[in-house]
């Protein structure tokens, strides 16, 4: 039997603390996995769900981007898979008299949490100006209130629509042709958050803009360096992966401020060994500072190149360019800098060179940890110099891998979610549908938030998400947000984008990933890209959780009719009718999806070209690798001071939280804590258990705090501390970005600690 929603917000003013643990997974796993899978969906519903998860014939995780084995297990699942689809599948319901007993000012007091636990939304919401309660409206009333607002703007830049990674390919496809043939290029996503700086830096340097290796390169890899990720919490079937490659031969290189427990043992519940013994992943653990990451590739390749023979010159000189000027920047690598930048010892350098050299295929993985910094593209680009040295891309197990968070942010991206599009996409738009779509760029994340903020931008409709919490500078994001006179969200559950509004505000429900489509011309499926570039069905099977909820291609197409009327040729209704139709014309726009309906028949999918991978080409401006040579950064601290990193708990997937407990950090009840290291600790005179206020320092001197946060000695890299956002997003500049991708500098904050008045 399921269980009810919270009524009141659980109490997270007392956090319990224990030790970190040192092995993830196993029977731990399986009972929080069962526990919370009952508590949403009672017994029978968790079963028939649960089985269906990342199976041929089923529905993609909603989750994370990992890809599935050719050969799946009866629960092809992790833990935190599993509570996505708990969530979403839950048998709580939202209804219309929720939202007539919660008025939006009561919603803005409650938290993520609270908010997510109320179920499943169940029909359209309208927000009046001036209005405190949400009202139920019919869906025809919605459009109009959209197109009201839409057609009503001086110009199409002044909408934006922002797109989560969840939405699938062929929604994704028809709300870029919408906002294109709408007139605007403004087409934000999660992706300006997380891994916009792989994208810069790997189109830059290869040419493709996505990871180069797939799951079997990992089988076959000698060596593979996981740097700045932890995949026990944010991708937990990785650790699958790297067993089996332990299992092949491979050693692992784990590369982060933390140690983490599912780097250090995994206990695979799928097999009786794992599940007693498990297996060791971490052959060595480089505890860096946060921010090192560049100094210590570039200091490894300044190794490598004065290690006789360890370069691959044949493929240099055959695939590469800008050699000469990468490696006078690389010999001038010093020793004593790197040491400083990293935090780590000469001899652990030493080793990790040591088995560099031994392999003869490595493969680089990381996520946010290398993402979220100043610096963080040329810290990619150093790791692309890195593997190009010894010929490290575009042979079997080896290759570059940016492990992507949300289970569709990379499709989204290949269907067109880009601010930015390349020219040849615009001209095959163009060529498919007969319209000139816009060829100025548009706003990415942080460019809307200054837009809304500075009335250049007065309408907001997110295709899924969180933005509010998702975002940067929580002050200045809801401040902005208030400024537009629309925000629409298409949603599944509550979240507090809901409760931070413009003068008039939507929530659009929608189906979920484990739901039945059916549309005009029968059952529907979609599709989703994963994190290696393989493409593959989905298909829901539960009945939706209400009559009136529209799918995500419904609602585009039913919105683009209603906005864009007469004048627009596109077939709007065939295309809402029959997704076939849409898919057929990706397959004629977007390369790499050419006979598009017949390949997705194959149950496995079929994996998008990769000219690095596939035929070692690399469509740069040069028409090979590039080396390149950026002078060396990392975060200079002042006395006093502390670098901030965000993270997750393991109870939160993104800003969706699950729970308040963080069990391999030993955290439970609680949230609002800061990781210290012992003696930073001891330094700046905070005991175990006291209570600080985060206080960060930005150039602009706007003072930026989170109060209230219970001290936890933790075993972080010295100078550096970690604390869970979406709590912590409110010390993160606007305008502190990473350059180039201009994404959110979220895992780099200089932060000084108070006494709060919590103590």
């Amino acid at each position: 039997m399921a269980g009810k929603p919270p009524q009141s917000d659980p109490v997270q003013d007392a956090p319990q603390v224990a030790g970190p643990k040192h092995t993830a997974a196993g029977l731990p796993a399986i009972g929080h996995t069962l526990r919370h899978a009952q508590q949403q969906m009672g017994v029978r519903r968790t079963a028939l769900t649960l089985l269906r998860v990342n199976q041929k014939d089923g529905f993609d995780c909603p989750g994370c981007a990992w890809p599935e084995p050719e050969h799946r297990h009866t629960a092809e699942f992790c833990e935190n898979g599993a509570k996505a689809v708990a969530e979403e599948a839950t048998l709580r319901r939202v209804t219309p008299d929720f939202f007539a007993a919660h008025p939006v000012s009561d919603l803005a007091n409650r938290s993520g949490y609270w908010l997510g636990q109320q179920g499943r939304l169940t029909r359209p919401m309208y927000l009046a100006e001036g209005a405190d309660h949400y009202e139920a409206v019919s869906w025809e009333r919605a459009f109009d209130i959209v197109a009201e607002e839409l057609t009503s703007l001086d110009s199409p830049d002044e909408a934006l629509f922002y797109t989560s990674g969840r939405t699938s390919n062929e929604a994704a496809f028809l709300y870029q042709l919408f906002a294109r043939e709408f007139g605007t290029n403004n087409l934000p996503d999660c992706s300006n958050m997380c891994h916009e700086s792989s994208g810069s830096a790997l189109n830059e340097t290869i040419g493709v803009g996505k990871g180069s290796v797939l799951l079997e390169d990992l089988y076959r890899a000698d060596l593979i360096v996981v740097a700045g990720q932890n995949p026990g919490t944010n991708h937990p079937r990785m650790l699958s992966a790297l067993e089996k490659a332990k299992a092949n031969g491979a050693k692992i290189i784990t590369v982060n401020p933390l140690p983490e427990a599912g780097m250090e043992r995994f206990k695979n519940p799928q097999t009786a060994q794992g599940m007693l013994k498990g297996a060791a992943l971490t052959d060595l653990f480089l505890q860096i500072r946060i921010g090192g990451d560049q100094a210590l590739f570039r200091l490894l390749n300044k190794l490598i190149l004065e290690t006789e023979g360890a370069v691959d010159e044949a493929f240099v000189a055959e695939h590469t360019h800008g050699y000469e000027e990468f490696t006078e920047a690389a010999r001038a690598a010093d020793w004593d800098e790197t040491l400083t930048a990293t935090g780590l010892t000469r001899s652990q350098i030493d080793e990790a060179l040591r088995m560099v050299l031994a392999s003869e295929r490595t493969i680089v993985c990381w996520a946010m940890g290398l993402t979220q910094h100043k610096h963080s593209v040329p810290t990619i680009r150093e790791v692309v110099n890195f593997l190009l040295l010894r010929g490290n891309i575009g042979r079997p197990g080896a290759g570059v891998c940016p492990v992507r968070g949300h289970s569709n942010v990379q499709g989204d991206r290949t269907m067109g979610i880009f601010e930015r599009p390349a020219p040849a996409f615009l001209d095959a738009l163009e060529k498919e549908f007969g319209f000139a779509p816009p060829r100025g760029h548009g706003y990415d994340v942080v460019r809307a938030i200054r837009a809304m903020r500075d009335d250049k931008a007065k309408v907001f409709f997110a295709m899924g998400g969180n933005f509010v919490s998702a975002s940067p500078d929580t002050e200045v994001t809801e401040a902005a947000m208030r400024r537009a006179r629309l925000t629409v969200h298409v949603s599944t559950k509550l979240n507090r984008s809901h409760a931070v509004t413009g003068a008039r505000a939507l929530i659009l429900p929608t189906l979920g990933r484990t739901e039945r489509d059916l549309q005009g011309s029968g059952e529907q499926f979609v599709t989703v890209e994963d994190s290696m570039g393989m493409v593959h069905a989905s298909r829901g099977r539960l009945e939706p959780a209400s009559e009136h909820l529209l799918s995500e291609p419904a609602i585009v197409c039913r919105l683009a009719r209603r906005v864009l009327g007469e004048a627009s040729r596109t077939p709007w209704e065939e295309f809402e009718k029959d997704y076939a139709t849409v898919r057929d014309r990706v397959a004629r726009v977007v390369p790499g999806f050419e006979d598009f309906n017949a390949r997705v028949a194959n149950p496995a999918g079929f994996a998008l070209p990769h000219a690095p991978r596939d035929e070692r080409r690399f469509p740069t401006a040069t028409g090979k690798a590039n080396f390149t040579a950026a002078p060396v950064e990392y975060p200079r601290l002042p006395e006093g001071r502390l670098l901030l990193q965000t993270l997750r708990s393991h109870d939160q997937y993104n800003t969706t939280i699950y729970g308040l407990d963080d069990r391999y950090r030993g955290i439970r009840n609680g949230r609002r804590v800061v990781l210290v290291n012992p003696e930073d600790a001891r330094e700046l005179g905070l005991a175990d258990g006291t209570y600080t206020d985060l206080v960060s320092e930005w150039k602009d001197g706007e003072e930026r705090r989170a109060p209230g946060f219970r001290v936890v000695h933790y075993p972080t890299a010295r100078g550096c501390a970690a604390a869970y956002y979406p709590e912590t997003n409110v010390l993160v500049p606007l305008d502190a970005t990473a350059d180039t991708s201009n994404t959110p500098a979220s895992k780099s904050v200089v932060v000084r600690l108070e006494q709060s008045g919590t103590d």
